[in-house]
């Protein structure tokens, strides 16, 4: 047969075409790895960043019991369905007198997890996907702030205080406490009315790893915001809980009644001088008057 049948020309092109395809198909392939790969992590970085602003203020993986359980293994000692309804509905578990649900709401001094913004079932799984993965670990990046049991000094209650007051900024510039929360002993004027009052939140959080996390990760809508981009940093973070702490065992300094008392009692001894001046004044005027 001829080099140049019809056979061995077809097969030739069908060749070319072959290599061809291969050439376009493999980077193609390549992408769509690499494009899941992407976007695996993506999903997992997500998932941690959830974790970190809705979580990790009451929870742990591996750090130990805060406001709510350390969540370390959490899925080897409840079924998965069970922790994602009871992540969705955690009221209405407990309320439903479900054993387990009760005894986690004992253990959290009558704390109930509240609903978390935008927790749907693929979230609530991820979640878990990413607590089994944590609790491998020898090391989880959600431990919490580790803080020593030894007792305050009195350097590290004055270093909290001046950065409660805002005499001294945080190392991450956020802003003072004082602006929106007061405790006792702040003087006569004390600070801020918008948030709650800190004098004993100390005792309110269960002790200073459960306030250190979260001042990590604070959940309040206001905080959050304020401290997305300029979060405190550990050693702001440990003099800060030394202040509160202090604050807490020290409370009868001065009561918020008795500076709200203290600033009307200079308030109306203000009001008086003023119109005492007012008086002295109206007075030189009026024989100033007589002698003309």
């Amino acid at each position: 047969m001829s080099g140049n049948s019809p056979s061995r020309s077809f097969f030739r092109r069908s060749g070319e075409l072959v290599r061809a395809a291969g050439r376009i198909a493999l980077p193609l392939i390549c992408l769509a790895v690499w494009s899941g790969a992407g976007a695996t992590a993506l999903f997992a970085q997500d998932t941690a960043s959830y974790f970190r602003t809705n979580c990790y203020s009451c929870h742990t993986i591996g750090g130990g019991r805060v406001t709510g359980p350390d969540l370390k293994d959490v899925t080897q000692r409840q079924e998965r369905s069970w922790l994602v309804n009871f992540m969705l509905n955690p009221k209405e578990v407990i309320d439903s007198g479900d054993p387990y649900a009760q005894q986690l709401y004992r253990d959290s001094r009558g704390v109930i997890m509240p609903r978390v913004p935008g927790l749907d079932q693929s979230t609530a799984s991820a979640l878990l996907d990413l607590i089994e993965a944590e609790s491998r670990l020898e090391e989880s990046n959600f431990l919490g702030l580790q803080l020593s049991d030894k007792p305050i000094s009195p350097e590290e209650v004055r270093q909290g205080r001046s950065i409660f007051e805002g005499s001294e900024r945080p190392r991450h510039l956020g802003p003072a406490c004082r602006s929106c929360h007061t405790v006792t002993g702040l003087g006569v004027v004390g600070g801020g009315r918008i948030g709650p009052d800190l004098t004993k939140v100390f005792e309110r959080m269960g002790g200073r790893r459960a306030l250190a996390t979260w001042l990590m990760a604070p959940a309040t809508p206001t905080m959050s915001a304020a401290f997305a981009a300029r979060p405190l940093a550990p050693e702001d973070i440990t003099v800060l809980s030394a202040f509160l702490e202090d604050r807490a065992k020290n409370e009868t300094e001065q009561s918020p009644a008795g500076q709200r008392a203290a600033i009307l009692f200079l308030g109306l001894a203000g009001s008086f001088v003023c119109l005492a001046a007012v008086g002295h004044f109206r007075r030189r005027r009026f024989r100033s008057e007589r002698r003309n």
